[in-house]
């Protein structure tokens, strides 16, 4: 089984260069950014349910089949934390009715489905956590950037519904929170998340998701903020970055 772990591992950082690259080149086909050219779609809440699944279902059967100690056991809680929110609520909460293509949705699952196991069977087959780990200051502020980053992701999620509710449907000029730095302030959010969580494991895993999650998010936030100028024009901010305030 650690051959395969070691496998997948280096798949992911080995991923997360290639993602980066051509990410700049190729826009991802859902969202604003959706098109026929991806092939056959179905309903959003569908293709989050379905594509997310495999980062809850996965930790939880290697935590049931490997071992669990306080440590990893509040580590899959923080995990969760996330992954439940993104599967069994945000889908119920998306306005929009831009059909996800299957394609997107396959890529998807054999990301997660890596990213699950590899987090998975590190913390539960190799991590060995003492409970002084808790008082370890990597552990501490991993948690703090993490639930920090959480906050930003769902706030600008929210910001975006509320102006629909407010304007109706289409897509807006969001005005508050971190949006009013940022063309993509979720993306900012999600980094955050998964930066405080290679912090607080400080471990390979960590790194090759946080790796991966900036070179997936960055060059979509670049294309975010070209698609915002191009339809809102001058309406459009020019101080505003893309994900990280006052740099990029």
């Amino acid at each position: 089984m650690n051959s395969l772990y070691e496998l997948l591992l280096a798949a992911q950082f080995i991923s997360a260069f290639f993602t980066f690259i051509a990410l700049y080149f190729v826009t991802a086909g859902y969202g604003r950014h959706g098109g026929k050219k991806w092939g056959p779609s179905i309903n959003p809440r569908a293709g989050w349910l379905l594509m997310e699944s495999p980062v809850v279902i996965i930790p939880i059967v290697l935590a049931c089949s490997g071992t669990v100690t306080t440590v990893t056991g509040v580590m899959l809680a923080i995990w969760l934390t996330h992954y439940i929110q993104r599967t069994f609520i945000y889908p119920f909460l998306i306005r929009g009715e831009e059909k996800m293509p299957l394609l997107i949705i396959l890529f998807s699952l054999m990301f997660n489905g890596m990213n699950g196991y590899i987090n998975g069977y590190y913390l539960f087959n190799i991590a060995d956590y003492s409970v002084s780990w808790f008082s370890d200051i990597r552990f501490i502020a991993g948690v703090c950037i993490f639930f920090a980053g959480m906050v930003i992701n769902i706030h600008s999620d929210h910001v975006v519904r509320t102006l629909r509710k407010e304007k109706g449907e289409g897509y807006h000029l969001p005005e508050r929170g971190m949006h009013k730095f940022v063309a993509s302030p979720n993306y900012l959010g999600e980094i955050m998340e998964w930066t405080g969580w290679a912090i607080l494991t400080w471990s390979l895993p960590g790194l090759a998701f946080m790796l991966f999650t900036m070179a997936n998010l960055v060059p979509r936030a670049h294309k975010h903020r070209k698609w915002y100028k191009e339809k809102f024009g001058n309406e459009y901010p020019s101080s505003r970055k893309r994900v990280f305030p006052f740099i990029y």
